[in-house]
């Protein structure tokens, strides 16, 4: 039975596949469209071809991102991290045989090492990758750019500030203080070059060279921040007999040291760069950042959108600005008020300067978290999309933002229990509570604000995806399609339209906020320290433990008040 199943199938076969003779008529015509349709289906496959050979070098790509060449760099920067960590710490402390020089010249190795890195990827690396080399255009935004070359020339001005102060103990002391900021200042100019020039690149070959020379560049830039941290840090807080009803500044100029300088400008000198430690810190967080995300963008494919250039217009905004400088002057005078009257040996002044210091914070305190509850109720009323694509610039922004928090958190926090289990029974104790309490929801409301913000898909993208749609619509009536077209060319060109009152409302927000956190950067970064003048928490947790604890969580509470700047900065722009 099968075999005569067989049989039959084959002579139906046959039977419907046999040729008339009229079938030799048709074969020409018939024979060109299936060629037109072997063409065809012959450019399809070259093209799913082409599109499997993309998705391929990506996948390709993407394994060796997360390949030998990742693990050695992070291998290279942890251990010259915790190596660097080991020393300056150990430098700190008067009692161990690590001393500043050798601090000093470990560092000076890190920055002529980076250095010869730098000049082999500008001379070798990008000559390799000219021809195939894309670059992330959301990388290295141009005032990103701006503001590393500011905080590299002040501290460019301070490393010549030190060079002239320790001239004067070269007779005395090492010359090794010399030499450093003279390394410092060359690196300075070099890696600013560097970081202006190919802060975009997207290194495709010699990649694990690559990795590991920009995991060099990342540790090197946060062992001096370390250093400089610790070095600010011990001049702000050197208490070694303190006395907890009398504040630590007026033991800085019972200091006395064993080398006398030769010249009479050495105070002056040493004054001068202490005041200027605060950018230098903030030059090596900015520069260590970008050079993680040159890191991460190392063997990444980015397609060219054709990144818009957004245009920053003040007269959107007038209440916010105007409000945050009022804000920023006040802070300033206040500020001043508090440094010269804690200098003065009447205590009675000390809780004046600290009774207006705490109300000045509160009520910038408490104005930010008005602004920022305005701005995210406005987020709830604009429906805008979510960006879906990988950005390493975006992640790596709200990563900082969210770690940097952490250092006041935890300053906040430590302060809310010392007052408590004290008791709030003082004015100043109750305004030292109020301050913690506030600044906590402050933080979490701006760090929302902010994350959201850089999540949503930018106005100028809606506004194209949204023409592109109705023009899609309306391309069957040729006269709308002309009049599309035309709106969304002078949209593309001018995009000069006036915002609704939903983006003016989060552009007052932002402009305010970002006011308001470069005063709140301010009086911090440049000596205001009422964690050690008001000493409830000197008391309740020992003079140790809470110079530990504030001089680990201020230097990131500072970084998180500029990195705020620039975060607020973009959702400005793309608002």
């Amino acid at each position: 039975m099968r075999t005569v199943a067989q049989k039959m199938l084959r002579t139906c076969n046959k039977l419907f596949t046999r040729k008339t003779p009229n079938d030799n008529g048709e074969a020409h015509p018939s024979n060109i469209e299936t060629a037109a349709q072997m063409e065809n289906i012959q450019h399809l496959h070259n093209v799913e071809a082409a599109r499997e050979y993309v998705h391929h070098v990506e996948a390709v790509a993407e394994r060796a991102h997360h390949g030998g060449g990742w693990l050695l760099s992070g291998i290279i920067c942890i251990n010259i991290l915790i190596l660097g960590c080991a020393l300056v710490s150990s430098s700190a402390f008067i009692s161990v045989a690590i001393t500043a020089v050798h601090k000093q010249i470990f560092l000076i190795v890190l920055l002529l090492m980076t250095m010869l890195w730098m000049l082999f990827y500008t001379v070798f690396t990008i000559r390799k990758n000219k021809t195939i080399m894309t670059q992330d255009s959301h990388a290295g935004p141009v005032w990103l750019r701006a503001g590393l070359v500011l905080f590299g020339l002040l501290s460019l001005l301070m490393d010549i500030f030190k060079i002239a102060n320790y001239m004067g103990y070269l007779h005395c002391d090492s010359a090794v203080k010399v030499a450093f900021p003279a390394v410092q200042a060359v690196f300075l100019f070099t890696q600013t070059y560097f970081l202006w020039v190919h802060a975009k690149d997207c290194v495709q070959l010699q990649s694990n060279i690559t990795r590991c020379g920009l995991t060099l560049t990342i540790s090197t830039n946060l062992v001096v921040w370390m250093a400089a941290v610790t070095e600010e840090s011990l001049h702000q807080t050197d208490t070694p007999y303190m006395n907890t009803t009398v504040p630590h500044k007026m033991y800085r100029a019972s200091y006395v040291t064993k080398c006398n300088c030769s010249h009479s400008a050495c105070s002056t000198f040493k004054e001068a760069f202490y005041y200027l430690y605060p950018f230098n810190i903030e030059y090596s967080l900015f520069a260590s950042a970008m050079a993680y995300v040159m890191w991460k963008n190392v063997g990444r494919l980015v397609e060219d959108h054709g990144h818009r250039n957004v245009r920053f217009r003040p007269k959107e905004v007038c209440l916010g600005p105007m409000v945050g400088l009022l804000l920023v002057v006040v802070g300033l005078v206040t500020f001043i008020v508090y440094e010269v009257e804690m200098t003065d040996e009447d205590l009675g002044k000390h809780s004046h300067a600290l009774l207006i210091h705490f109300v000045m914070n509160i009520v910038i305190v408490s104005l930010m978290c008005v602004f920022t509850v305005v701005g995210c109720v406005v987020y709830r009323l604009d429906h805008r999309e979510h960006v879906s694509e990988k950005n390493p610039t975006r992640s790596l922004d709200v990563q900082l933002l969210v770690g940097a928090s952490m250092g006041q958190f935890i300053i906040s926090y430590f302060t809310i229990v010392a007052v408590v289990a004290k008791g709030a029974r003082s004015y100043l104790n109750a305004l030292n509570l109020a301050w913690g309490v506030l600044m906590v929801v402050q933080l979490g409301l701006q760090n929302y604000f902010i994350i959201e913000g850089l999540h949503r898909e930018p106005f100028h993208v809606m506004q194209e995806a949204a023409l592109h749609t109705n023009a899609r619509a309306f391309q069957e009536h040729s006269e709308m399609s002309v009049v599309m077209e035309t709106h969304k060319s002078s949209c593309l060109l001018t995009s000069d339209t006036p915002p609704n009152w939903k983006r003016r409302v989060l552009k007052e927000v932002c402009a305010f906020l970002l006011l308001a956190n470069i005063i709140l950067w301010i009086m911090p970064a440049f000596g205001a320290r009422p964690q050690f003048d008001h000493t409830v928490e000197i008391k309740f947790y020992k003079f140790t433990m809470w110079a530990a604890i504030v001089n680990i969580g201020l230097p990131f509470a500072i970084f998180y008040r500029m990195h705020a700047v620039a975060s607020l900065f973009e959702v400005y722009v793309i608002t």
